[in-house]
């Protein structure tokens, strides 16, 4: 389940210290005809849900949740230990609400007092209900062919209802729910009456993906997972999945515009986004995470993290930025197994792999050699070298990295074996170094031309990099 923090109400001044708080939800349930003997109150959030409150039935078959917590704009429900659930809206209205309804179909038998979202929402799900049943009912009549044919025309129907009350009721969080699922219409043609080009086509539909989906309300962010989070994701995760990072910084820019005017939407974006480019294995993606951290995490706008979980985010965001493809390798000097001092930027070689490894690493085990592999096999072609730092430089690791090199035949002139414990800097802290292995090519002026590298991508890349700048 997701993880939901209700925002505390203050209520009172210095008379009111001591005075019992005001509810700021009270939520009758009744169920004509209900065994359950205790009821549970949760809502949606992202990809999940999470339970908030549990009552149980008093003397007269009542389900009463009431707090001083604030509920939240977004889609709530009730549910009993069977799984059985029913759903309600919390929109524009203090939620003093009371549901009745009657065992066999808690939607359809539902009245509501105190809501006229609520009122709006079951009258809807009156008629989806009503069509699910008849759809169920010709479906053991109809032939299969006469069933679809009579399924399409249902649904057209259907759809053509949530059109009519988005278009007459644009204010209701369910028309507004409705809308944020649907597709928008690409022209095929420009005003001119001109086709579009395939790629015309893909800039407009990315350009406009969040028409309908405005990002600027909190209650979008309490939404089931098709709502918002299989909306909002997909066009970072795939949509853009391989885009350059000026783009991807483009329409991280336009989402959070709009969401700024809904801070528990902008708190859920900018945490979910500034995660998974900090985890992407993607090089350039680094440079996004920089770019959320200096511009949205590390700001004012940041009203959920300490001053010092910031602090923390921003310094190692300032760290990455000097590490940037694009930008130059921070000098390193280290010695070798004969304790000969080494500079990387003092290298030669026209290009140059710059590697951070451990014997006891179990992942650098496995890539190490291989990586000796492709380097053996490309060295002379483009003048590659290589600068490999043990990054646990401690006794014992000492006695395996030597026996490791000796094992596996590592031993060339210009792959270079560096012990990390005698440097210039603290390449842990310059380089950022939390895992291993990490692995940079660097080009002779040692500007970094790609990190995270593996030993599945390693020579794919020299020949991408290296082989075509060989051919100018």
């Amino acid at each position: 389940m997701a993880v939901f923090c209700c925002l505390l109400t203050f209520i009172g001044g210095p008379q009111a210290a001591s005075a019992k708080p005001k509810n700021s939800y009270e939520i009758t349930l009744k169920i004509e005809g209900g065994k359950d003997t205790m009821m549970m109150l949760g809502c949606y959030y992202a990809r999940g849900n999470q339970v908030i409150d549990t009552a149980y039935r008093d003397s007269k078959g009542r389900f009463f949740f009431s707090g001083v917590d604030t509920l939240p704009w977004g889609l709530y429900f009730f549910a009993n230990p069977a799984g059985n659930y029913v759903e309600f809206v919390v929109y524009k209205e203090k939620p003093f609400f009371t549901f009745e309804t009657k065992e066999d179909d808690w939607t359809t038998n539902m009245k509501v007092k105190g809501s006229k979202e609520n009122d709006f929402f079951f009258d809807f799900h009156r008629i989806d209900g009503a069509l699910t049943r008849d759809l169920m009912k010709k479906q053991r009549t109809f032939d299969s062919a006469a069933f679809e044919a009579y399924k399409r025309q249902e649904l057209l129907r259907l759809d053509s209802i949530k059109h009519d009350l988005i278009v007459r009721f644009p204010q209701r969080m369910l028309s507004k729910m409705m809308l944020a699922t649907a597709e928008n219409d690409t022209p095929e043609v420009d005003e001119n009456g001109d086709s579009l080009t395939l790629n015309q086509r893909r800039d407009y539909y990315l350009h406009h993906y969040f028409d309908n989906l405005p990002l600027d309300d909190n209650f979008y962010v309490r939404t089931p997972k098709a709502v918002f989070y299989d909306r909002v994701m997909p066009f970072f995760d795939s949509y853009l999945k391989y885009a350059p990072p000026e783009v991807i910084k483009e329409f991280v820019d336009t989402v959070m515009r709009k969401a700024l005017k809904a801070p528990d939407v902008f708190q859920y974006l900018v945490i979910r986004l500034t995660e998974k480019y900090l985890q992407s294995n993607v090089m350039v993606h680094d440079e996004v995470y920089v770019y959320l951290v200096q511009n949205y995490f590390a700001t004012p706008a940041n009203f959920w993290s300490s001053p010092s979980g910031i602090e923390k985010e921003l310094i190692r965001a300032n760290k990455w930025e000097r590490l940037l493809v694009g930008h130059q390798a921070p000098e390193l000097i280290l010695y070798d197994t004969l304790h000969h001092p080494h500079s990387l930027h003092a290298m030669p070689n026209r290009w140059k792999l710059l590697i951070f490894w451990s014997p006891n690493c179990g992942h650098c085990k496995h890539i190490i050699p291989k990586v000796y592999e492709i380097y053996m096999a490309n060295r002379e072609k483009y003048d590659l070298g290589v600068f490999a730092i043990l990054s646990e430089p401690d006794d014992k690791t000492r006695v395996d990295w030597h026996n490791f090199l000796r094992d596996n035949g590592i031993d060339s002139p210009t792959w270079i074996n560096l012990d990390g414990g005698e440097a210039n800097v603290d390449w842990h802290d310059v380089y950022d170094i939390t895992s291993t292995p990490q692995i940079y090519l660097l080009d002779q002026y040692n500007i970094i031309q790609a990190k995270k590298l593996s030993d599945g991508n390693l020579e794919q890349v020299l020949r991408a990099i290296c082989g075509s700048q060989e051919k100018q």
